[in-house]
């Protein structure tokens, strides 16, 4: 649901009704991510996609049905010999649906509303629902912020339930809303999005009450060092691919709006003093492309000593041998160094700043999956593996 909150929280904000498809778990080579969304308005306009369009018909129908009759369904779609080319897919892989319906006098709907809005927004939000458990409480809600806080009730509970800290309600079911919430917490934390399983008294009993956490944090960052011309096409490539995305370099001259018209923050200083006063986390992509000692030295010795998920630097395999020598008489380790992506990006045989900008995001993107960069024409290995940056994962 998160995956699309911008177009949700304009359907909230127009009073449409409408019912939603989330992937809550996948199998093998399946092409979405738990996650993933489709919604369908009470007018049969469709936004979103679940499977790339394996099962998109079967999945837009359940969400009319949703519509209809007001119930919350899960759905496993997968690939058999018999139904290949019918409804399945044919790619192989598994995907589990969780179909909520969201009419005007949904009980959870102003919930559901301030995550769509908090998500649309560039909050970090957590939104938790039942997927599967007691008739009555599937597909509750229950919104969960950075702090802990929470809004709504898994378990059902009205003004004698928990508060939006959660405190009181009756019987055993008011400890479900807090250890969802303490368990929603955790997992917004690290951006993961995926299903758990605890009791209807908060417990991690066997049975009870599977929920799904759909974690929505802010755009990881690309900090992009060097205002020359193949920095004005990653930052293209980085904006399309959902990165916020920075330039620096001390020279005013070049490091402006003009040559960069799609960066989100333009800043004039010298790149290892903006890094030193800037926040890096397990996310983060910096991508140094300035190859000249007197920048690359002091911003690299600084980059390599905190978190990110990618760590390149442009130049020659002169320049490189050059650099690490320089790096290690600075005092960096093998273990640093090993974290250095250089020279940066893949070999494509790239010439022009748009290829260049390609095989570097090439690079980003194996890294971050555990890719190999070879083609996949006869490769023996999955195309679609479960790595992912360290601390990172689909974010709804």
């Amino acid at each position: 649901m998160l995956d699309i909150a911008a177009e949700l929280d304009r359907w909230v904000r127009e009073d449409r009704e409408f019912a939603v498809a989330s992937v809550v778990a996948v199998g093998g080579s399946a092409p979405r991510r738990p996650g993933a969304a489709l919604a369908v308005d009470s007018e049969g306009t469709a936004i979103g996609s679940v499977s790339g369009g394996c099962v998109e018909g079967a999945v837009y129908d359940l969400c009319v049905q949703a519509l209809q009759d007001g119930t919350t369904v899960r759905e496993r779609f997968g690939y058999s010999d018999e139904d290949a080319f019918a409804v399945g897919l044919t790619c192989g892989g598994t995907i589990e649906v969780l179909v909520t319906p969201v009419p005007a006098d949904a009980p959870d709907r102003a919930v559901l509303a301030a995550a769509l809005s908090g998500a649309a927004r560039g909050e970090a939000t957590a939104l938790a629902r039942v997927a599967a458990g007691p008739p009555e409480l599937r597909g509750r809600a229950l919104l969960v912020r950075p702090d802990g806080s929470y809004e709504g009730s898994l378990a059902g509970l009205s003004e004698d339930g928990p508060s939006e800290n959660g405190s009181g309600g009756p019987g055993g079911r008011a400890e479900l809303d807090r250890t969802a919430a303490a368990e929603a917490r955790a997992m917004l934390d690290v951006g993961r999005t995926g299903t758990l399983d605890i009791s209807e008294d908060g417990s991690h009993c066997p049975g009870g009450v599977t929920l799904f956490v759909e974690s929505s944090v802010p755009p990881p960052r690309m900090i992009v060092f060097g205002a020359v011309d193949f920095a004005a096409a990653l930052v293209r490539t980085g904006k399309f691919l959902g990165y916020h995305v920075t330039v620096c370099d001390a020279r005013p001259v070049f490091a402006t709006r003009t040559r960069f018209p799609e960066a989100d923050d333009i800043v004039v200083d010298w790149p290892h003093r903006y890094l030193e006063r800037t926040g890096t986390d397990d996310r983060t992509v910096l991508c140094v492309l300035t190859h000249d000692a007197k920048f690359d030295v002091p911003l690299l010795t600084e980059a390599l000593r905190r978190p990110a998920a990618f760590i390149g630097a442009m130049g020659s395999r002169r320049t490189h041998e050059d650099r690490d020598r320089r790096l290690r008489e600075a005092g960096l380790t093998d273990q640093d160094l090993a974290r250095l992506h250089s020279p940066i990006g893949l070999d494509l045989g790239a010439r022009t700043p748009e290829e260049t900008a390609l095989s570097i995001a090439a690079e980003i993107i194996a890294t971050r999956h555990g890719g190999t960069g070879a083609p996949l024409t006869g490769a023996r290995f999955p195309i679609h593996r479960e790595g992912d940056f360290q601390g990172t994962a689909a974010a709804g």
